[in-house]
């Protein structure tokens, strides 16, 4: 395909609009292009199985940031959301960052508009600015320090108890941090669509069906659903305390990405989406499951969409972002 008719189909569908010969095996191409294009696959726990399943690395947030720090790949397929691939973009400006569909957004992320932000920021000068990952390259150049639900904790602690801090973008997880850490941060107004759609009444319900089951729920729930958890944490925190836990069966109260891995991990497990306040039984991210194997499979052939940022903007997102991984390090904490 001519490389103009491409990005002309990018711009007006955000990803690759191309027929593909049903005759092929997408998993057998996908691997031949990795190592046709020195390709590297990084996966977020949330996407569709089938991608998770041809990953090179799948992990959550802290993971696939170190992961992308290190690579030695010439080009990097993140599937997962825009801020995933801009990340890997500010770690690696010598590589081609591609992602499958460049539409695949983030509600949390989109709840911080830059404006707004440095505003808000501005009024508070004094503050240090931690934002969580899950935000646009424009909120982690104007951050100090950037975390993941994996390291928040460690994050927090590394700055001193009377600093003033400004946690953002989202407010849950910021209010769970502050009762951790006995902090007062001042909390950005912003949240995930998937995780505050959980419903209460439904979960209760579903602990009575099901006594022996535990709640396991990730600290961007609702204080709410918080407050029941039998453990709460980040995405890979959640994996690992499923596949150890002596319990059989977990309510899993986080984007239902999860539960493949799960399955995989402990099969003689049972696990169950927590169920969200609509009239749906499941609890996707819209934008996670934008990506499709067919979408990654034309992302590596024709290398678009590809990630391209200002220099300055990624020169600046590099330095909170450097601070998280060095701390990190220093902590041993592997995503």
């Amino acid at each position: 395909m001519n490389i103009n008719i491409a990005k002309e189909k990018i711009f007006s569908k955000g990803y690759l609009d191309i027929e593909i010969d049903a005759t092929l095996d997408l998993f057998v191409e996908i691997e031949r292009l990795k190592k046709e294009k020195n390709a590297v696959v990084l996966a977020h726990y949330y996407q569709e199985a089938d991608i998770q399943d041809v990953a090179d690395y799948l992990g959550d947030s802290l993971a696939l940031a170190q992961h992308a720090a290190k690579t030695n790949a010439d080009m990097i397929v993140f599937a997962g959301v825009h801020f995933m691939g801009e990340t890997a973009k500010i770690l690696n400006p010598g590589k081609k960052v591609v992602l499958p569909d460049l539409k695949a957004g983030c509600s949390l992320a989109d709840s911080a508009p830059a404006d707004a932000f440095k505003a808000f920021k501005d009024a508070r000068p004094n503050h240090v600015v931690i934002s969580y990952i899950n935000c646009s390259a424009e909120i982690k150049a104007m951050s100090d320090i950037i975390c993941t639900s994996s390291n928040a904790l460690k994050i927090i602690e590394s700055v001193p108890y009377n600093q003033p801090i400004i946690f953002a973008p989202d407010k849950n997880l910021g209010a769970y941090l502050n009762k951790q850490t006995g902090r007062n941060m001042v909390l950005w107004d912003g949240a995930c669509m998937v995780h505050e759609i959980f419903s209460l009444e439904k979960i209760t319900r579903l602990k009575m069906r099901n006594p022996g089951a535990k709640l396991i729920a990730h600290p961007e729930c609702e204080e709410s659903i918080l407050k029941i958890a039998d453990f709460i944490g980040s995405t890979t925190q959640l994996l690992k305390f499923a596949v150890k836990d002596n319990c059989k069966e977990f309510i899993v109260a986080t984007e239902a990405g999860i539960l493949h891995q799960m399955h995989k991990d402990a099969p003689g497990k049972v696990f169950i989406p927590a169920p969200p306040n609509n009239n749906c039984a499941c609890n996707d991210c819209p934008y996670m499951k934008l990506n499709t194997l067919e979408k990654l499979y034309l992302c590596m052939q024709y290398e678009l969409p590809e990630i391209i940022m200002d220099e300055n903007l990624r020169v600046t997102a590099l330095k909170p972002m450097q601070r998280m991984l060095d701390i990190s390090r220093a902590a041993g904490l592997v995503g």
